[in-house]
């Protein structure tokens, strides 16, 4: 196991912790509720009253689909977990049923992450680890999304697994006498990660971390493209036609992201771009994803709707 996977700590602050009774979730929320300081560096002791211990303050959020019949069960665990750690507990019961895709469970679950963490002022905490990172590459991939598949989980969300694999995270578990919960979902066919899992799940450590640093690379650039995109385009909604149709397809695609603030996705994306070229002056564009177009013969102009 990686050394610093039982020291696991948070700056301080507010913090909202995702737990949904799985093996991951539950082995992060013993880490931060439990955190082990790292090796005190001579000649101080650990605590250093120079520097002092953080204090996070932590709020367990559980999120019930309502797609499996034994859902409440979950709820009913995580809540009394996070009252064995004297925590502060939300939750929120939706029936989205059996059918329910996997976009539709994971946008409903993040808007409600969101809305606690609009409420206590807070970051956001998941359990995302290694394989998941892996899977999500993989899964992008197959979708046609670019280099940019390789950039994911890489928003304002706190993820402090992401150097360790899931039989790292079954060892912490298992270790620490720790108990969760299976979702009976994770062993379905009908779910594309699952069928990823698989597959990903063979591949050796050494692979899994040859791909990670590939991901931390990827992040990397997206973060030097973007902060170049800046550069070269201001912040106004006055946009020139004459400018986008000379640029190369590629480039024309992310500045196309950027001005529609990345709302479009890539096929959206090139719709546009020929809209750009062809539209008579006058017109409106729906671009979709809540983005109007309207143009005029030199210019267009982007509407959000959020």
């Amino acid at each position: 196991m990686d050394q610093q996977a039982d020291r696991v700590m948070l700056e301080s602050g507010r913090y909202i912790v995702a737990v949904s009774g799985g093996v991951d979730s539950v082995v992060l929320l013993d880490m931060l509720a439990n955190p082990k300081p790292p090796t005190p560096i001579s000649p101080f002791p650990f605590p250093n009253p120079h520097f002092p211990t953080p204090n996070p303050q932590i709020t367990v959020a559980h999120f019930d689909h309502g797609i499996r019949s034994d859902s409440a069960e979950d709820a009913e665990f995580v809540q009394d977990l996070t009252s064995k750690y004297g925590l502060g507990f939300e939750t929120r019961r939706e029936e989205l049923g059996e059918k329910a895709s996997e976009d539709l469970a994971r946008s409903r679950r993040y808007k409600f992450l969101r809305s606690v963490a609009k409420k206590h002022d807070a970051q956001i905490v998941t359990a995302h680890h290694a394989d998941d990172v892996i899977e999500t590459i993989a899964i992008n991939l197959m979708r046609g999304t670019g280099w940019r598949g390789l950039a994911v989980l890489d928003s304002d969300i706190i993820r402090p697994l992401t150097n360790m694999t899931k039989s790292e995270i079954l060892d912490y578990a298992k270790t620490n006498a720790l108990k969760w919960h299976e979702d009976s979902t994770n062993a379905s066919d009908a779910y594309l990660r699952n069928r990823i899992r698989r597959k990903t799940s063979k591949l050796s450590d050494d692979d899994k971390r040859q791909l990670l640093a590939l991901w931390s690379t990827q992040k990397h650039l997206k973060k030097l493209i973007e902060s170049e995109l800046k550069v070269i385009l201001d912040n106004e909604k006055l946009n020139s036609r004459y400018f986008f149709t000379h640029l190369d397809p590629l480039t024309e695609i992310e500045c196309l992201r950027y001005v529609t603030n990345g709302q479009l996705t890539r096929p959206q994306l090139s719709r546009l771009a020929v809209a750009i070229k062809t539209a008579k002056a006058g017109t409106t564009f729906q671009a979709g994803s809540g983005v109007k177009v309207k143009f005029t013969s030199r210019n267009f102009t982007v509407e959000l709707i959020k």
